[in-house]
């Protein structure tokens, strides 16, 4: 390639910051700061990864694929454009080569500059830029492509329900965890960003549920001074596996394992925590929470952060999807959205609010007894008493 560099200030229009490269996007986000660039190679950019970045700060997103392919009306480039992120795509594997990890960049429109020492810019790639007026108009196109995805989607719940109909109807492979569950409220968090969390901590204080982390919400929690009763962790998503604090207050670990799978993981566990219950299933660590509540008997099981509409089931990982609407059918009723508990719930009173009331009843019934014959001797000898103490 021609090199194509000029003289420019580190102040120049666009955004700068450091690329972070990965190849998936999981590869890239652990290494996120804030004010990055994160740089990716993702067709078809979901949600949850849109939300990850936005959590991480990043500045800007350049992706070698399309955001939306047309496939089906993904939801992330949304995410991202609403946020006001830049977000460029299509730079093409050539352009993803050439910028390299850990290094100054800046992307003005639809350009990926390498920022020198000098203060010279050179030119590594271009793409487009994906504006939220862009998002819409694909996202109107791509509409069509949920036909196909919604029978995508039937055709695999229907696999697993064949393949993990102990699992869903027996509760076969699943732990039985120190934690009492029976008869208890339990709160299954997954990937919840703080004010949903906050929502909840007045039900969750004031109730006592069993609370169950998946992964690496397990230290959100924590950091919230909550503890999480039960973690569940998948297995091959190491960047997912909460913190040793997180694990080691738990009352209960289960790893998520398929086919031998999750060795890392369990070694990594057991160093802080012991050693963890293990389901093999090809259920996301999400649904395994889910249905150890349920198979527990728990009384009314509230899900904060988890894949609840359709929109998020056909824009999710092939394991979430296979499972989840099998493991929400198996729920029923009993499986309750977090927005609908801070709707709904009012909790407990207060002293704020009982000391007015009791303070109002009792000059109620002071009152009324003043006006009997039986009050009037009271008074009448109230004051006597008090006369006589000047």
């Amino acid at each position: 390639m021609k090199s194509n560099a000029r003289k420019a200030s580190l102040a120049g229009p666009g955004v700068t910051g450091i690329a972070r490269v990965g190849r998936p996007a999981s590869d890239v986000l652990p290494r996120l700061r804030r004010g990055d660039i994160a740089v990716l190679d993702h067709v078809d950019l979901d949600r949850d990864t849109a939300s990850a970045l936005l959590e991480a700060g990043v500045r800007a997103v350049v992706n070698a694929a399309p955001m939306i392919s047309g496939r089906y009306a993904n939801l992330g480039p949304e995410v991202l454009a609403e946020a006001g992120v830049l977000v460029v795509d299509q730079v093409g594997q050539d352009g993803l080569d050439r910028i390299r990890d850990n290094l100054p960049v800046r992307v003005d429109g639809g350009r990926v500059l390498a920022v020198l020492p000098d203060g010279r810019t050179e030119l590594l790639a271009t793409g487009r830029v994906v504006d939220l007026e862009r998002v819409h108009s694909e996202m109107d196109q791509a509409h069509s492509g949920r036909v196909v995805e919604l029978d995508a989607l039937t055709r695999t719940t229907g696999d697993f329900l064949r393949r993990e109909h102990d699992l869903l109807l027996r509760g076969r492979g699943l732990p039985e965890p120190t934690t009492r569950i029976a008869g208890r409220a339990v709160v299954v968090v997954g990937t919840a960003d703080h004010a949903e969390l906050q929502a909840i901590a007045p039900f969750v204080r004031e109730q006592a549920p069993v609370v169950i982390a998946v992964g690496a919400a397990a230290d959100d929690l924590f950091g919230l001074s909550w503890a999480a009763d039960i973690v569940v962790v998948a297995a091959g998503g190491t960047s997912d596996l909460p913190s040793a604090d997180a694990l080691r207050v738990a009352g209960d670990v289960v790893l998520v394992v398929s086919q031998g799978s999750g060795l890392d993981e369990q070694a990594r566990i057991e160093a802080v925590a012991g050693p963890p219950h293990l389901v093999d299933t090809s259920a996301s660590a999400e649904d395994v929470g889910l249905l150890l509540a349920d198979h527990q008997a728990a009384r009314l099981v509230i899900g904060v952060g988890l894949h609840s509409h359709l929109e998020e089931l056909l824009d999710g990982d092939q394991p979430v999807r296979e499972s989840s609407v099998a493991t929400r059918l198996k729920l029923g009723d009993r499986l309750v959205d977090a927005h609908a508990v801070k709707a709904l719930y009012t909790g407990r009173a207060g002293p704020a609010l009982v000391v007015p009331v009791l303070l109002a009843g009792l000059v109620a019934l002071l009152a009324a007894i003043a006006v009997t014959p039986v009050g009037q001797d009271w008074a009448h000898d109230v004051v006597d008493y008090l006369q006589g103490l000047t």
